[in-house]
């Protein structure tokens, strides 16, 4: 019971008044890692990643936000909304830096890994390519997307883009020289998920229902897993591998062996289905969004002893939450509104 106890338990972030379709989190920074949220609130919010506590609000879009992500510094944010926008923004200031018009809802959007390109794509069919170091240029497009864009991502030291559909299956792949369309790892359905792992050696996609493994570099399927229900998002444990997480309709975020398939965990706590899961860059932790408005963080457990042993220090905090919270001073912070927040997870609990 005890054990079952500590597993379950997690930090809920309150702030969202709409339900939570994306969740990011950064890589280990100097200041510790972060997460950003988009919601159809219109308000994409930062928080420090592993307290969950807030740091800010990025206030300018006018309808609901489907995507966001921070750069690899986390010095900058980018969002993608269905106001026919999407805004790069200063992340410690939370001010606009650039805003590209769209003729139609952007749903998803990602920076390049060396920082200085953002990629975009949504109901246009189109993908975009900005360079952040010439914002007033036109972006380069890439050959036409078969359907309406639903996720995009980055790999191979940015020199291919994948992206997936929402009206159709599979995920494609294109070569960001030619702009060509360079492989299509096949699906049922749409693919509502995709994330490329840490280490880059997997790419991993949920379509509803199937989380599915497949090989970054080679593209072959690895894995293929049914769920025991309707999926919307996934994510790989980027440390040791042997894990993911899994979550939909059902409202549970389930967690997998990543070798067998064989459900390890099942966490029970959002009021609506869950849409967006990413495990934190270490794996200490992962996160749930919601239809129900909150973003829940979870522990990922107790290690194994060879995970321990492989670890190290597990559990130590590396920044002080009061030293991330100083570096953002000024950024629509206040105590008053963390203070709240915490009594709230408290009542949860």
């Amino acid at each position: 019971m005890d054990n079952k106890k500590k597993v379950a338990v997690p930090l809920v972030c309150h702030g969202h008044s709409r339900p939570v379709v994306d969740l990011f989190y950064s890589p280990v920074t100097p200041d510790g890692f972060f997460l950003i949220s988009a919601s159809k609130d219109s308000s994409p919010m930062l928080r420090n990643g592993e307290t969950g506590d807030w740091i800010g609000t990025f206030e300018g879009h006018k309808g609901a936000v489907w995507s966001c992500c921070l750069d690899t510094n986390a010095l900058r944010a980018a969002t993608a909304s269905a106001d026919f926008s999407a805004k790069v923004w200063d992340a410690l200031s939370g001010d606009v830096l650039h805003a590209f018009e769209h003729k139609h809802i952007v749903r998803a959007c990602a920076f390049s890994e060396d920082t200085h390109l953002l990629l975009t794509g949504g109901v246009e069919k189109v993908i975009r390519i900005y360079d952040l170091n010439r914002p007033d240029a036109p972006p380069r497009e890439v050959d036409k997307s078969p359907g309406s864009v639903r996720t995009a991502a980055w790999l191979h030291s940015d020199q291919t883009i994948l992206s997936s559909c929402t009206d159709m299956g599979g995920v494609r792949l294109w070569d960001v020289r030619t702009g060509k369309i360079v492989q299509t790892l096949e699906t049922k359905s749409s693919v509502t998920s995709s994330e490329v792992s840490q280490d880059g050696r997997y790419i991993t996609t949920a379509d509803g229902s199937t989380v599915k493994f497949w090989d970054a570099n080679y593209f072959g399927l690895v894995k293929s897993y049914n769920m025991p229900c309707t999926v919307e998002s996934a994510s790989l444990e980027p440390k040791f591998g042997n894990k993911f997480i899994a979550g939909g309709e059902d409202m549970w975020v389930h967690v997998f062996d990543f070798h067998t398939g064989e459900e390890i965990a099942c966490n029970k706590g959002h009021h609506g289905p869950v849409h967006c899961l990413r495990f934190s860059p270490g794996g200490e932790s992962y996160a749930s969004g919601s239809e129900d408005g909150t973003i829940r963080i979870w522990q990922t457990g107790p290690l194994t002893p060879d995970e321990a042993e492989a670890n190290g220090s597990v559990g130590k905090v590396k920044v002080p939450a009061e030293e991330v919270s100083h570096k953002f001073e000024g950024f629509h912070i206040t105590e008053e509104g963390k203070a709240k927040e915490k009594e709230e997870a408290a009542v949860n609990e």
